[in-house]
């Protein structure tokens, strides 16, 4: 089970010290990016996002429990396993994410422009906010 159902305390995981990592809790520069801000419906922005993970490639939702999801993404060409951990938050309007490598210490920025496709698929259905500019990625 999850730390963050383990323990009760909501918060995801923290990224490692390696830059192989992004979440929207971390504070440095390194691994912050921006929550996913819901438009509109909070449970239809939560549903909308597990159902667009459905539909990729390679990606298996491992747990789906209330307001957390986590799922694993399998790399096309060396197999690599990378962990995904999504929150739902309505009261903030946001969900929260994280991705991360399990090998390795560099990721060539694969982790940053995954959770980046995901704002963008959200985004281009409306459910939401896509990333107002460069920095707002990196918050």
């Amino acid at each position: 089970m999850p730390k963050a159902l383990v323990d009760g305390s909501g918060r995801l995981d923290p990224c490692p010290d390696s830059p192989n990592c992004v979440s929207s809790e971390a504070t440095d520069a390194l691994h912050a990016i921006a929550p996913l801000r819901i438009r509109g419906d909070a449970e239809a922005a939560w549903q909308g996002l597990a159902a667009h993970l459905a539909t990729l490639p390679r990606v298996e939702i491992v747990t789906k429990e209330g307001a957390y999801l986590q799922a694993v993404f399998t790399t096309r060409l060396m197999r690599y396993r990378d962990d995904v951990e999504l929150a739902l938050d309505p009261a903030a309007g946001t969900i929260r994410v994280r991705s991360a490598s399990r090998v390795g210490y560099g990721d060539m920025g694969v982790n940053r422009m995954r959770i980046e496709a995901i704002r963008s698929a959200l985004a281009a259905s409306g459910l939401v906010e896509p990333a107002a500019d460069s920095s707002e990625s990196t918050r």
